[in-house]
């Protein structure tokens, strides 16, 4: 069990993190306000979790402009699924021994 608790990802531990990632990985892309409604959030307390999965190199940020507006959406990388699918599988692998 205890190789299971290892392949664990820190950047994941956290539940809005998890959260985010969730979101992204069954959605192509999603708006910073979706994520925030979606996960319930203030806008200070998302940006500063997105920024450290964007740090990580687990999301990518694409700004652009709607009606003269900035519109900012997030997408996961191909190295965020893969950490993230190998989380998911490390709690997988942990409930399975329990």
């Amino acid at each position: 069990m205890k190789n299971s608790f290892q392949n664990l990802n820190k950047a994941f531990e956290n539940k809005i993190r998890l959260g985010i990632m969730s979101v992204l990985s069954v959605n192509s892309r999603a708006s910073f306000n979706d994520l925030k409604e979606m996960l319930e959030l203030t806008d200070g307390n998302l940006a500063s979790h997105l920024k450290t999965l964007e740090s990580a190199g687990y999301i990518k940020v694409i700004k652009s402009f709607k009606d003269r507006k900035p519109n900012t959406k997030y997408e996961i990388t191909d190295s965020g699924a893969t950490a993230f699918d190998s989380h998911i599988k490390a709690l997988e692998d942990i409930l399975k021994q329990i």
